[in-house]
């Protein structure tokens, strides 16, 4: 399979929608729109919440309207809204906020890892035809890290743009995108399976000193989160635990290892070598 980075689409530029789920001040977003600018390949747009809104899963904001601010951003044109990631994703995606229909909307770059069945992100992926959700394997990256990490995306966008504009892009398929700690040594990059992962959820009676709650007006509790990993040779944990940039095919309405990794698993390595071989600094 050819990568398409040569076909007609050469030279025309996409349109990316960025937005998140850390807020619109986030590093990690900051980070990708410069680098994204940088480039002069691509139009870029961004909408996301004026405040941090991680875990809100698929929360949409219903009898009240949005508050949307612009906001500067060099070489992008850019708004944060009052609502959840859903809302800024579903806005942006509008053509009411932005002139056109983004290509591709891609929420991030995230702190911490989204690996297998976390369901507690702060995006609905039903309303988009081509999204690529992006984490940072790490809760304490510096800014040069996220421009690192930021920077690494890059190989993978310019081809998802190629393929969406030459309609050759899986319909039905979005990419979870899961950047390891050290990823500036990162060992490459490799297609895999969405991971046995399960976060769990338990409460805990507190004041708030911390300590078990006796008052007899209200009572406070504190969430707790536990985790599971049940790992197989391809997931997406393991792959990142390894040093490897982890890109996972998801579905909605179809299986993705059926319907999807097979394609990216051919994509993927030929895309890689076509960028190493023009872009050398991208090694």
């Amino acid at each position: 399979m050819e990568s398409g980075i040569d076909s007609k689409s050469k030279g025309e530029k996409g349109t990316i929608l960025v937005t998140n789920d850390d807020g619109i001040q986030a590093p990690g977003l900051n980070a990708l729109v410069s680098v994204l600018v940088s480039t002069h390949r691509f139009n870029v747009l961004v909408c996301a919440p004026q405040l941090e809104m991680s875990a809100v899963s698929h929360s949409i904001t219903w009898r009240q309207p949005l508050r949307v601010e612009k906001v500067e951003m060099d070489g992008a044109t850019a708004f944060k809204a009052s609502g959840t990631p859903a809302d800024c994703a579903s806005l942006g995606v509008s053509s009411v906020l932005f002139p056109s229909v983004p290509d591709l909307v891609i929420s991030g770059i995230n702190q911490g890892s989204n690996c297998g069945y976390h369901t507690y992100g702060g995006l609905s992926f039903e309303e988009f035809e081509k999204m690529l959700r992006v984490e940072a394997g790490s809760k304490t990256k510096m800014n040069y890290e996220y421009e690192a990490a930021a920077k690494a995306c890059l190989p993978i966008i310019s081809g998802i743009i190629a393929e969406i504009k030459n309609n050759t892009y899986p319909q039905g398929c979005f990419l979870n995108m899961d950047l390891p700690k050290d990823v500036a040594n990162h060992k490459g990059y490799k297609v895999t399976k969405q991971g046995k992962s399960m976060m769990k959820i338990r409460w805990k009676q507190i004041t708030s000193h911390g300590q078990p709650s006796e008052i007899e007006h209200h009572l406070l509790f504190r969430r707790q989160l536990s985790g599971c990993q049940v790992d197989i040779d391809d997931s997406d944990h393991k792959s990142l635990q390894e040093g490897y940039i982890s890109i996972t095919p998801l579905g909605i309405l179809t299986h993705p290892d059926k319907d999807c990794k097979a394609y990216f698993e051919d994509w993927l390595p030929n895309l890689i070598q076509q960028h190493q071989s023009h872009n050398p600094l991208l090694d």
